[in-house]
């Protein structure tokens, strides 16, 4: 059975997660035509497959947030889910700097710090779930993808 105290958590990380999701849609959004007539890598993907996949990510990431959050208060999960915290606000502040600002260098600067971020969380989820853990892998790899695509899209325009 669950606790209620585990079903808040659950309901608040989806919360969370979705509405980062939203302030970086926001950005994006807004730069629509100019990202349209930037120069882009023949791999870049079709603009119809942004949102799927992220709203797939981003539920994961709620997942594996819940999944740590709710260890507490057995173990001391404050430090971990800091990280979350910091690379969830790392995320939004690419999209801010790359589509707000339109500056394709600095996103490509912050997007190398928030893969490291990335990694870091994911190594302090697996001390409290082996599933949290594995729940953030395709985030890491699919924020690679697009810190190359940002890397290229910044020498090619």
């Amino acid at each position: 059975m669950v606790a209620v105290r585990d079903l808040f958590k659950l309901v608040a990380a989806l919360l969370i997660c979705l509405y980062a999701s939203w302030l970086g849609a926001k950005y994006t959004l807004s730069s629509f035509v100019w990202y349209h007539n930037l120069n882009k890598p023949w791999f870049n993907p079709a603009a119809h497959t942004f949102e799927p996949v992220w709203l797939i990510l981003y539920t994961m990431m709620s997942l594996s947030l819940f999944l740590v959050w709710r260890q507490s208060p057995q173990k001391d999960v404050r430090f971990a889910l800091f990280l979350f915290g910091l690379q969830l606000a790392l995320n939004v502040m690419w999209s801010w700097i790359f589509f707000g600002l339109q500056s394709p260098f600095w996103a490509t600067v912050e997007i190398v710090l928030l893969m490291f971020v990335i990694g870091v969380t994911i190594f302090y989820f697996y001390r409290y779930s082996k599933w949290a853990a594995i729940l953030l892998v395709p985030y890491f790899l699919r924020t690679g993808y697009e810190a190359l695509l940002t890397f290229l899209i910044w020498r090619m325009n």
